[in-house]
C-alpha cells in the first residue's frame, strides 16, 4: 500500500472536529500537555541545588533526578505509542495526563531522594502515554495542508522551546517560591489537559485489535532502557566503566534483535514500513541530531551565565527567551511559507546548518565574554535553525501514516527525541569534562578552563549538526510529498 492509499483510504470524520474552532482549541490542549512534558526535562535543573540541600542527597545521586526521568520515557515510548493504537488516543491521552498530575504530586511532597527520584520515573512512565497520544492526536485531527503546517509549526516550536521555558519556570519557581512548585505547577497543566481533553476529543475504537506484541514490548523496552540507564552512568563512571558501556552494549543488542524481530512478526510493535520511508527516516534522523546538539545549549549555557556572568536564575531564564523568539518564528515560517514550497530535503538540511552555525559562535565564548557580544547572537542564529528543522522534521515524520500506525510512529519520533537528548548530554558532558583536564594540565585557571569545556561541547555539537545536515540532504526525497500538497479526510478520533 502506497502512502497516497493510505491517506485516501482513513475513515472520514463523523464529529465535530471537522469544525476548525474546535481543532485549534485541541491543539491548545495537546500544546498545553507538550510543554508539561517537555519542560520537565529542564526545570528540575535549576532546583536541584535547593532540593539537594532540603533533602540531604550526594552529587552522585542527583543525576538520576534527571536520568530517571528520561529512563522510564524513553524506554516505555514505544509501547505507549502501540497503546494509544490499539486502545484508542484520547483514553490514552487523559491516563497519562491524570498520571503525571499524580506523579508531579508525589514528587512535590517528597521527604525523601528515593520518594523524589520515584515520582520523576512515575512522570517518565506516563509521560510515555501522553506524548505519543499527543502527537498522534495532533496527526489525526489537521489533515488539511494548510491548517496542518500551522498546527505543526505551532507544535515544532513548543517542542524546541520547552526546555528554555522550562529553565525559565524552574528559576521563577525556586527563587520566589520554592523547589516543590517546580513539581506542583504540573497539576495546573494537567487539570487544563485533562478537562480539556475530556470535552474537546472523541472517543476512538481501532478498526482491528490485533494482538500485542509481547516479545516486542520486552526487546524494545529493555534496549532503550539499557541505552538510556548506561549513558546516565556515562557522566560520573565515563565510557570505560562497565556500569555504561557493558549497558550500552546490551542495549544496542537488544534494540538490533527487536529491529530482525519487528521484520518477522505479524504485529509488531514498530512496523517496518514506518521506518523505512525515506522522508520518514530523514526526519528522525534530524531529530536525533537536533535533540543531542540542542540540549548541550540549555546545559552549559546555563552555568555559563550563572558562575560567569553571575545572573540569578530567573535571569538566566529570561536570557534564553530570544533564541525562543527566533525559534518559534523559524517554526512557523518552515511550515506554513517554505515546506508546501519546497519540501523538506533543502529546508532541514539547510536549517541545521544554520543551527550549527549559531552553535559554533557559542563555541567562541572565552572567560570575559558579555551576554550581548556572546552569547546572544548565538542564540538567535541557533533558535532560528532549529525552529526550521524542528518543525518540518515533525510534520514529514509523522505525514502520511495510516491512521492505526499514527501512534507507532509518533512514539519513534518522540523516542528519537529522547535517545538523542540522552546521548548528547553523556557524550558532550565527556568531550567538556575532558576539555577541562585538558586546559588545567595545560596551566589555565579554573574559570578558563571551565569556559574551555563548554567551548568544546560547543564546537563538536556544531560539528554534529553540519554533519547531520549534510546526511538528511542525501536522505530526504527532493520535491513537496504528496501527503503535503493534498488535504485528506480527517481522521475519526
Amino acid at each position: 500500500m502506497t502512502l497516497s492509499d493510505s491517506i485516501s483510504t482513513a475513515p472520514p470524520s463523523t464529529d465535530q472536529e471537522s469544525g476548525s474552532g474546535k481543532r485549534w482549541l485541541i491543539l491548545a490542549v495537546i500544546a498545553i500537555a507538550q510543554v508539561m512534558v517537555i519542560l520537565d526535562a529542564t526545570v528540575v535543573n535549576i532546583a536541584l541545588p535547593s532540593a539537594q540541600l532540603d533533602l540531604k542527597f550526594s552529587d552522585d545521586q542527583r543525576q538520576w533526578l534527571i536520568t530517571g526521568y528520561a529512563l522510564s520515557f524513553g524506554s516505555l515510548l514505544l509501547i505507549g505509542g502501540r497503546v494509544a493504537d490499539l486502545f484508542g488516543r484520547k483514553i490514552t491521552f487523559l491516563v497519562g495526563v491524570a498520571g503525571f498530575a499524580i506523579a508531579s504530586a508525589i514528587g512535590g511532597a517528597a521527604g525523601s531522594f528515593e520518594m523524589l527520584v520515584a515520582a520523576r520515573v512515575g512522570q517518565g512512565v506516563f509521560a510515555a502515554l501522553l506524548a505519543p497520544a499527543a502527537l498522534s492526536l495532533l496527526t489525526t485531527t489537521f489533515s488539511d495542508p494548510a491548517e496542518r503546517g500551522k498546527a505543526f509549526g505551532i507544535f515544532g516550536a513548543i517542542s524546541g522551546a520547552g526546555g528554555a521555558v522550562g529553565l525559565l519556570l524552574g528559576g521563577v519557581l525556586t527563587e520566589y517560591l520554592d523547589w516543590r512548585w517546580c513539581m506542583y505547577v504540573n497539576l495546573v497543566f494537567a487539570a487544563i489537559g485533562f478537562l480539556g481533553g475530556m470535552a474537546l476529543l472523541s472517543h476512538s475504537t481501532a478498526e482491528t485489535r490485533p494482538k500485542l506484541d509481547l516479545l516486542g514490548v520486552l526487546l524494545a523496552t529493555g534496549g532503550m532502557f539499557a541505552l538510556v540507564y548506561g549513558l546516565g552512568n556515562v557522566p560520573t563512571k565515563d565510557w570505560d566503566a562497565p556500569e555504561s558501556w557493558g549497558f550500552l552494549s546490551a542495549g544496542v543488542v537488544l534494540l538490533v534483535a527487536f529491529a530482525a524481530w519487528q521484520a518477522r512478526t505479524e504485529h509488531p510493535l514498530l512496523p517496518p514500513r514506518i521506518l523505512l520511508h525515506r522522508n520518514r527516516g530523514g526526519s528522525f534522523l534530524s531529530i536525533f541530531v537536533l535533540c543531542a546538539g540542542m540540549f548541550v545549549i540549555f546545559l552549559f549555557l546555563t552555568y555559563f551565565m550563572q558562575f560567569n556572568l553571575q545572573f540569578k536564575p530567573v535571569t538566566s531564564g529570561v536570557a534564553f527567551l530570544p533564541m525562543i523568539g527566533t525559534l518559534m518564528v523559524g517554526a512557523t515560517v518552515a511550515t506554513t511559507v517554505l515546506l508546501p514550497r519546497i519540501g523538506p530535503r533543502l529546508l532541514v538540511s539547510v536549517g541545521m546548518v544554520i543551527a550549527g552555525a549559531g552553535i559554533g559562535l557559542l563555541a567562541l565564548l572565552k572567560v570575559d565574554s558579555t551576554y550581548a557580544s556572546g552569547v546572544l547572537p548565538g542564540l538567535l542564529v541557533s533558535g532560528l535553525g532549529i525552529g526550521l528543522t524542528m518543525a518540518s522534521a515533525m510534520n514529514v515524520g509523522v505525514a502520511g501514516v495510516e491512521a492505526h500506525d499514527s501512534g507507532a510512529a509518533s512514539a519513534a519520533l518522540n523516542a528519537m527525541q529522547q535517545i538523542g537528548g540522552s546521548i548528547g548530554t553523556a557524550a558532550f558532558s565527556t568531550i567538556a569534562a575532558s576539555a577541562v583536564t585538558s586546559a588545567m594540565t595545560s596551566g589555565k585557571g579554573a574559570e578558563a578552563a571551565k569556559v574551555a569545556g563548554y567551548s568544546a561541547a560547543f564546537t563538536w555539537s556544531a560539528i554534529l549538526f553540519v554533519i547531520g545536515g549534510v546526511a538528511c540532504a542525501f536522505i530526504l526525497r527532493p520535491g513537496v510529498p504528496d501527503e503535503l500538497r493534498t488535504a485528506a479526510p480527517a481522521v475519526h478520533m
